[in-house]
């Protein structure tokens, strides 16, 4: 169901079509594979929670295992992972929106219980009932592409005769099975999920391609923060992939991507910042040059 424009509502926040949000990343993982662990631990987590939300960060994300493949994490260690910061951020920052990045629905019922807004399904509804408990908890949701592909599985010699065609039949497929299942249209989102079921060359052609994706009308999230994809068409390690990310995101947020999931979150709202100021969108902050 093509629609205009509209709001984006989570929780107590709107976000109208003109603007960028940040999601910031806060993993209590052992083994994320850019901060290997760094926030694994309660406080540290909460820590980059005061400091992210300090930096312009607009939604936190919350994950419990790793997206890739890795050692099995159970249901219950997911929860007990993420059930608490949850909880805390909820109570240390009620108006901030709080996402959890889950494929279980098991888990997003726990988290929305404890105060999550969003639930952030990077695996394309592997869980056909994850859909059911965001609209019971009146909460938004995440609609990927990841070409069929089951969670924390990586792509191999995948092939697609389209793959922005995939990603705009998939997403939007999922976006209104949702609403069929009384998840609210203004809480859904669609991501093409970069790097999941796809290989580099894919994963540049999406992003090239995002305005089809963005043309659907439902609001666009981008996770492509420090991805695969800019490390191989760059040659670098994770850790030197941040001019790449940045680059990236100027490119979908001037396509009209409208949620930017990232490590790098002061670095990435100036980058969202400027973009919206060269559309017109955002008045420059100290205007002196010519002016006096």
């Amino acid at each position: 169901m093509p629609r205009e424009l509209t709001a984006l509502r989570l929780g107590s926040s709107v976000f109208d079509h003109r603007a960028f949000a940040v999601m910031a990343i806060v993993n209590r993982t052992p083994d994320s594979f850019y901060d290997r662990g760094a926030t694994f631990l309660l406080a540290a987590a909460l820590d980059r929670v005061d400091r992210v939300v300090e930096e312009g960060a607009d939604i936190i994300d919350v994950g419990g295992v790793k997206a890739g493949v890795g050692p099995p994490v159970s249901e219950a260690d997911e929860i007990e992972r993420t059930v608490g910061l949850v909880a805390a951020i909820h109570e240390r920052y009620p108006r901030i929106v709080i996402s959890v990045d889950t494929y279980r629905s098991g888990v997003a019922d726990v988290l929305c219980e404890a105060g999550a807004h969003l639930v952030n399904d990077a695996w394309a509804g592997a869980d056909p009932k994850l859909a059911e408990v965001a609209a019971r908890w009146d909460a938004g949701l995440v609609c990927s592409h990841t070409g069929g592909h089951a969670p924390r599985t990586d792509p191999h010699r995948v092939t697609y005769d389209d793959v922005m065609a995939d990603v705009v039949t998939g997403t939007t497929g999922l976006a209104n099975r949702a609403v069929d299942l009384g998840v609210r249209p203004d809480g859904i989102l669609v991501d093409p999920t970069h790097d999941f079921g796809k290989n580099t060359y894919h994963s540049l052609e999406v992003s090239r391609r995002l305005g089809e994706l963005v043309d659907t009308g439902w609001p666009v999230l981008v996770s492509m923060s420090r991805k695969d994809f800019v490390g191989e068409t760059l040659d670098l390690p994770v850790d030197e992939r941040l001019s790449g990310t940045l680059a990236a995101t100027a490119v979908a947020a001037w396509q009209g991507a409208r949620v930017f999931r990232a490590h790098d979150v002061a670095a990435t709202r100036q980058v969202l910042d400027m973009v919206a100021a060269i559309k017109g969108d955002l008045p420059p902050r100290a205007p002196r040059r010519g002016l006096a």
